[in-house]
């Protein structure tokens, strides 16, 4: 009991500390917002084409938004110290690093709901397979959390951080089938699309929403899951 309340407490302090504040809150709004936009102009496509941009745009938003703030949790709290004081409370590392990340795990799940909201008045939605779609964003949210968890113990500057968080995001945007299918890349790159997690999160979206997807959904969510895990005991090394 005394584990849970604690676990509560450090995330309601991070939630009014960091992913409370009005910036944040706006910032979860127009990212999304400026990412649809961006796509939209490049393509030159109109409405069509939503259905096919919203897995991308979807996962981009989680993906920016989870590694983005808990860069800046995790990586300022280690530097002015706080954070080695949540280390002597009588509390497992594991809860403590699960309190810490799941501010930044509902960030980007809320966050992958702006251009889902955004679609809804745009396009049909009605064919999605919600089933798939809700637990693949809590997986690529989760994914791309202990991404940055990963890349936030690692270095001692936030905007070391971000920097490092970069050659991680990057590669994932091209790599990882969020806006042309992986089979179209050159064969000698395709194998690294597979070493990303969110690779395997996208392929279920894509299947969820436009029914095109080259993996069992099964092997999908197993291959996820085992990414979330192996970065989590990754972090707590």
């Amino acid at each position: 009991m005394r584990r849970w309340i604690a676990f509560w407490s450090i995330l309601l302090k991070d939630m009014r500390s960091y992913y409370l504040k009005p910036p944040n809150v706006s910032w979860g709004i127009i990212f999304p917002l400026a990412w649809t936009g961006m796509f939209f102009i490049r393509s030159g496509s109109g409405l069509e084409s939503v259905l096919a941009l919203l897995p991308g745009v979807m996962t981009i938003s989680i993906l920016f938004g989870t590694t983005s703030m808990l860069a800046v949790t995790i990586t300022f709290e280690k530097r002015s110290r706080s954070f080695e004081r949540l280390l002597l409370a009588p509390i497992s590392l594991e809860i403590l690093m699960l309190a810490k990340t799941s501010g930044a795990i509902l960030f980007g799940v809320v966050n992958a709901f702006v251009p889902i909201i955004i679609a809804a008045f745009l396009a049909d939605l009605s064919g999605i397979a919600w089933s798939m779609v809700i637990p693949a964003i809590v997986l690529i949210g989760i994914a791309s959390t202990f991404v940055g968890l990963f890349i936030a113990v690692s270095v001692s500057e936030v905007f070391e951080a971000q920097t490092f968080s970069n050659f991680f995001r990057f590669p994932m945007i091209f790599l990882c089938g969020l806006f042309f299918p992986i089979m179209s890349l050159p064969v000698f790159i395709r194998p690294l699309s597979y070493i990303f997690p969110v690779t395997y999160g996208v392929d279920i979206l894509h299947g969820a929403v436009n029914g095109e997807h080259i993996m069992p959904f099964t092997l999908d969510f197993l291959i996820l899951g085992a990414f979330c895990i192996i970065l989590f005991v990754l972090s707590l090394r």
